[in-house]
């Protein structure tokens, strides 16, 4: 799974590398939260594409997946691509998908958090509903928790945690050390982190941001042009039950 695709700079690690990290690390599944990868702001149909012929097998997404119009049209026709679960009834897309990996039924579950986020409903009772809706085969399933704060996603964890395989956070860009398999067999990170530019202030040029704090105007955001690094987690999976078995955080450099 990997962080945040973060505007150009992120859409070009994945392109470059991502084929040969899935040959060289033996990866069966590729999950990556694209709400940056359009100049920072939601994604478009085209780079969807893209990145789905990159190599991520599904995207998930946050408080920016509808930035861009054009992707209302798109989303309801691709489920590979998510949006929160736990947004209104009558939202475009879907929060969850559900397939194979190497033939072992599998879903990918996409929430969004409360706690100084946008309105949604409430996430921990949308998870419920989101694994109701599974069948019995399912043990392979990955759940995305975009949110802001620490203990909301720390919290989704423990409350999952034996019914999941994995729950990992996304939203700050900013990738936590807290890699670990909690007591019921399930994968947690708090954060993943980000796939893009890192030299700027999560992901943006850092002059922008810092105007916009002592002036509280500012000219709009910009993604930055600096280093770059590939931010993820590789989770082992027990396909029989469903359970995690290692998880390595990876924190990759990118010319």
């Amino acid at each position: 799974m990997t962080g945040d695709t973060m505007a150009r700079a992120g859409r070009r690690v994945l392109e470059e590398r991502l084929q040969d990290l899935r040959s060289e690390r033996e990866i069966d599944f590729v999950i990556s939260n694209v709400e940056n990868a359009a100049a920072g702001f939601s994604i478009t149909p085209r780079i969807a594409e893209d990145l789905f012929a990159a190599g991520v097998d599904v995207m998930t997404s946050g408080n920016h997946i509808f930035d861009k119009k054009e992707i209302l049209d798109y989303i309801e026709g691709e489920p590979r691509l998510l949006r929160p679960a736990n947004y209104a009834p009558g939202v475009p897309g879907r929060g969850r998908w559900t397939g194979k990996i190497k033939g072992v039924n599998a879903a990918v579950i996409n929430l969004q958090g409360r706690v100084f986020m946008p309105p949604s409903d409430d996430p921990f009772r949308a998870a419920d509903t989101q694994l109701t809706g599974l069948d019995g085969t399912t043990k392979i399933i990955l759940v995305d928790m975009h949110a802001e704060t620490t203990s909301e996603k720390m919290g989704m964890g423990r409350y999952l945690d034996g019914r999941v395989s994995a729950v990992v956070g996304t939203h700050t860009h900013v990738q936590t050390a807290d890699e670990q398999i909690l007591p019921g067999g399930t994968a947690y990170l708090t954060d993943l982190g980000m796939t893009g530019p890192h030299d700027g202030v999560i992901g943006m040029q850092t002059e922008i941001v810092i105007e916009r704090f002592l002036r509280g105007i500012a000219p709009k955001f910009e993604p930055s042009n600096g280093a770059i690094r590939l931010n993820g987690l590789l989770i082992d999976i027990d396909e029989l039950s469903g359970r995690a078995e290692r998880v390595e955080r990876i924190s990759l450099p990118h010319s």
